[in-house]
């Protein structure tokens, strides 16, 4: 769909040029690569969420846990701190605490960034192996 107007030039280039096909052929070639690329991520995504929610299965989630995890699946933009857990959840700062800690205790969150820019981002299935 991204290169759809690239696509019609060619084809109509081709459908009034000769019975040389090449160029027509090279540029689906390349919109079919393209999109399974795109399958190929889209997918990876799909398994690393399977594979957590899998992990997860035998534990005991609040509900605010289970937003955010999906949260950080869906949709999350920035990073994930504290304070923003506080504010998504409509919890307080020690509720976001706890929910956080628990979580990393888990091994379903970890820490990233230094002292001053602490946030937290899910382990990923495939790096941490917990399929």
């Amino acid at each position: 769909m991204e290169q759809r107007k690239n696509y019609y030039n060619i084809l109509e280039q081709t459908q009034k040029g000769s019975i040389d096909i090449t160029n027509w052929m090279e540029r689906f070639l390349k919109c079919l690569l393209s999109a399974i690329k795109s399958s190929e991520k889209s997918l990876g995504g799909i398994l690393s969420k399977h594979a957590l929610l899998q992990k997860i299965a035998g534990y005991k989630l609040n509900a605010r846990q289970r937003k955010i995890i999906n949260m950080l699946f869906d949709d999350f933009r920035g990073n994930l701190t504290s304070s923003k857990w506080a504010k998504l959840t409509k919890t307080s700062q020690d509720s976001a605490n706890r929910d956080i800690t628990d979580l990393v205790n888990m091994k379903i969150l970890k820490k990233a960034g230094d002292e001053r820019s602490t946030h937290y981002v899910l382990y990923s299935a495939e790096k941490e192996n917990y399929k």
